[in-house]
């Protein structure tokens, strides 16, 4: 089966107006003010339906679904669909019986969105037509078509830096040099009879001064007034703290070696 065989609907409308109109004299078109609007001559259902590449207009009974009048419609806009040069709502069609015989009349819709519809629905319909009829040619020659030619022409060469690439991505992989840390250094304890050097702890911890442990005070507050810190003993008291257990032990060794009864003293 053929697609031409289908029939699909294009556009319902359940109200419009069928008018008598009068010759048109001149080739200035035809005006619904000449008609008689107040008095139509039939009153049914539009409905728009497509079998190939020709569209139908069908005056149907809004009960039954008899036909009233058809109108086939092979190129719009044409002299098969006319519209009214004094209204948006009116439109002058010529209808056939199938015997040969035609006629023009007028049809009009009350509200303006529906005139709107059927014009839209007959529009969209020969612009699909169009794009196939397209379609169709390009199918028959291929070969008419412009093409995009992306190959080189005779001696086009291209260039390409590649050096000036490995540089960047050297100079994007060089590692940075680290800063040496200095938080795993330890300060050895002074020599004896040497100047010892006092090191300030942060502030709230606790610091030794002449083997006592003395609270340090905190920072400076923000009016400005200033606290001092501990002062540390001379070195002579601090190097005497550190050896004296030393100086205990050599007393006792003296005194212990004293010569006994019995040795002859030179």
């Amino acid at each position: 089966m053929e697609e031409s065989e289908y029939e699909s609907v294009l556009c319902v409308k359940p109200e419009v107006h069928v008018y008598r109109i009068p010759p048109r004299a001149t080739n200035r078109g035809y005006r619904a003010a000449e008609w008689q609007l107040d008095q139509p001559s039939w009153s049914g259902r539009l409905r728009i339906t497509a079998k190939g590449q020709v569209a139908y207009i069908k005056l149907e009974d809004r009960t039954s679904g008899e036909l009233f009048a058809q109108a086939p419609v092979d190129q719009f806009p044409g002299t098969a669909v006319e519209s009214v040069t004094d209204s948006s709502r009116y439109f002058v069609i010529r209808i056939e019986d199938g015997n040969g015989r035609r006629a023009f009349i007028g049809i009009g819709f009350g509200d303006r969105g529906d005139a709107f519809d059927f014009n839209v629905a007959l529009q969209d319909h020969f612009k699909w037509v169009k794009q196939q009829c397209e379609f169709a040619k390009q199918a028959q020659n291929p070969d008419q078509g412009p093409k995009l030619d992306l190959g080189f022409k005779d001696g086009q060469t291209i260039k390409l830096n590649i050096a000036n690439m490995k540089k960047k991505e050297g100079a994007a992989g060089t590692p940075r040099a680290r800063p040496a840390s200095t938080g795993g250094l330890s300060l050895l304890p002074p020599p004896p009879g040497g100047k010892t050097s006092t090191l300030i702890p942060p502030p709230g911890e606790q610091l030794a001064v002449g083997g006592s442990l003395v609270q340090t005070a905190g920072a400076p507050s923000s009016g400005g007034a200033t606290t001092s810190w501990p002062q540390a003993k001379p070195a002579a008291t601090a190097t005497a703290d550190i050896w004296g257990d030393f100086t205990k032990s050599t007393g006792s060794t003296s005194s212990q070696t004293q010569p006994g009864t019995g040795w002859v003293q030179f």
